[in-house]
């Protein structure tokens, strides 16, 4: 009782310092507080009102507005997210090959949609991701399918520890179908099914899983206040391709105002069916397909999304894939195509003349957006968009419209 009293009297001592302060600045301003106290005193409620509404200076972290460690850069490992934010992030993989790993943090979830692009690149995701995820668990992990670029960082080697391996997870949702055969599938199915009996892996879907329903798993899942994570549906989870990418899992994320669109290395069939067994909203981010390839980000999607920026990763101008240096990723055709919606594209790496092969184009790039509305796009090495960029300008045309 005796605490209480003597922060009560502080509580009155600060309050007059402060209104002795306000008269001295402004006499009007203070009479004018003055009978509001007065009338409040008398309904018993003043002295709370005065001190913490009116006289007292607002305190960080008792506001509204985002505090400095709701700002802090993404970057470093004191990380903390507020709930409505979400960080989308596009990794470079440590080496000359073009893969995919986008790591998602949407308010305190964390999510893993891929693991490529070799299997070392474990190292390089998991020390980025640990930036972010201090607990050592993933609430959500997607494998889009059975390419190595896609999956072989969950497998990792024995000096770089796969991410099945490093993580526990709460829900892991992966391909329905595959025609697979390769030594890195049959050890992702493998460690995969091991760490599922272990309970290491608390939820196995399949994408045609969240689809129907079934398992225990859904369509739609909740990530943080306002941010939700919905498994999208085309045919290929049902119905067997000749090109290994049409199964890729397809999910959009949706915070607020703004919509999020991931496509695996989905083709033209593929896209062409997300279409058409979806109602598509337009999209304020579209993670490139399939690497920016020609084969994809056709017209039949893209003139449904209208994606207002756009992440690729790969390694511009890479002959890994082809030699024909229209079609290295990104493809001269899907620049077309998608120069009819925005200019603003980015893109993690770019080939280089020198031992390692490669070197960063933008680097690792994050988008950003606190409350569903505006957003910031930002590359660790730089925020170049990419027609302003050398390579662009050496092998590429941006065309007029």
């Amino acid at each position: 009782m005796a605490n209480k009293k003597s922060s009560n009297k502080k509580a009155v001592k600060k309050a007059v310092k402060a209104g002795a302060k306000l008269a001295k600045k402004s006499p009007v301003a203070f009479a004018v507080v003055l009978i509001i106290i007065i009338v409040l005193v008398a309904a018993g409620i003043g002295g709370y009102f005065v001190y913490t509404n009116v006289i007292a200076p607002r305190m960080e972290g008792n506001s509204n507005e985002p505090t400095s460690s709701q700002n802090t850069n993404t970057s470093k490992s004191t990380y903390q997210g507020n709930s409505t934010a979400i960080d989308i992030n596009f990794l470079e993989l440590g080496n000359k090959y073009t893969g995919d790993s986008t790591f998602i943090k949407a308010g305190d979830k964390d999510i893993l949609i891929d693991a490529g692009s070799r299997n070392g690149s474990a190292a390089t995701i998991s020390e980025f991701v640990d930036q972010y995820c201090t607990d050592g668990k993933l609430e959500y992990v997607i494998a889009t399918h059975a390419h190595q670029d896609h999956i072989a960082g969950f497998v990792g080697t024995n000096a770089a520890e796969g991410i099945l391996k490093r993580y526990k997870i709460d829900t892991l949702i992966d391909f329905s179908l595959t025609n697979a055969t390769s030594a890195v599938y049959n050890n992702y199915i493998s460690l995969r099914d091991e760490k599922i009996t272990s309970g290491d892996i608390a939820h196995h879907y399949t994408a045609n899983d969240c689809i129907q329903g079934t398992n225990g798993a859904k369509k739609v899942y909740d990530l943080s206040e306002g941010i939700t994570m919905t498994i999208l549906d085309q045919k290929f989870y049902r119905e067997t391709s000749g090109d290994e990418n049409n199964y890729s899992v397809c999910a959009l994320f949706t915070q607020g105002n703004n919509n999020y669109l991931f496509t695996g290395d989905l083709e033209k069939e593929g896209e062409k069916s997300l279409t058409e067994l979806n109602d598509l909203p337009e999209v304020e981010l579209f993670k490139g397909g399939h690497h920016g390839s020609y084969t994809a980000n056709t017209d039949a999607l893209l003139s449904v999304i209208k994606p207002k920026t756009v992440c690729i990763c790969c390694c511009a101008g890479s002959t890994e894939y082809t030699s024909n240096p229209d079609n290295t990723f990104p493809a001269q055709d899907a620049v077309n195509r998608i120069a009819k919606y925005t200019d603003k594209v980015y893109v993690t790496t770019v080939e280089s003349s020198d031992d390692k092969g490669y070197k960063s184009l933008n680097g690792n790039i994050n988008f950003h957006c606190e409350d569903g509305h505006a957003y910031t796009v930002t590359g660790s090495n730089n925020s170049v968009i990419l027609k302003d960029s050398e390579w662009f300008k050496s092998c590429r045309t941006w065309p007029t419209y």
